[in-house]
């Protein structure tokens, strides 16, 4: 009868000590530690929450110089994108062609699905805000154009 009064009670505690066991996180502006991205040369990135390339939620900031171009490229899984400053230029395709580039200004959320075909351009500085749901991936759709296939002469 002790046992099974007490079942309940243990699950209890186990269930809001697993609730507990994390802790409201807040990334201040600047506290946010910006690192050079491996997939960009010359964009900057910071990691918000999580790690991209493990399986679990993940927030990352993208830091765009003004024109910079991405090569078309696609992910494994879903991209949500915040525009947090600037313009972002995106396009739809596995060949880079402005004419399908539609621009989102600051403010703008959307979501790429898994697997899609894009590529962008900043229009000045850009900053954005990606999150999902890891692992994280980039895949180049010409590998000519991945810059981490490249050795340094």
């Amino acid at each position: 009868m002790r046992t099974a009064a007490i079942l309940p009670l243990l699950v209890v505690v186990v269930l809001g000590a697993a609730a507990c066991a994390t802790a409201p996180m807040t990334a201040l502006p600047d506290n946010v530690k910006w690192v050079d991205h491996p997939a960009f040369p010359g964009v900057k990135l910071a990691v918000l929450y999580g790690n991209p390339s493990q399986p679990g939620p993940f927030v990352v900031r993208l830091w765009f110089p003004a024109n910079y171009q991405v090569p078309p490229h696609f992910h494994p899984v879903a991209e949500h994108v915040t525009i947090i400053q600037g313009t972002f230029l995106v396009g739809m395709g596995d060949q880079l062609d402005p004419s399908k580039f539609s621009e989102l200004p600051t403010g703008t959320f959307g979501v790429i699905p898994p697997g899609m075909k894009h590529f962008a351009r900043a229009k000045g500085e850009v900053v954005l805000q990606l999150h999902g749901t890891g692992p994280w991936g980039l895949t180049y759709v010409n590998p000519a154009d991945d810059p981490r296939r490249r050795t340094n002469p």
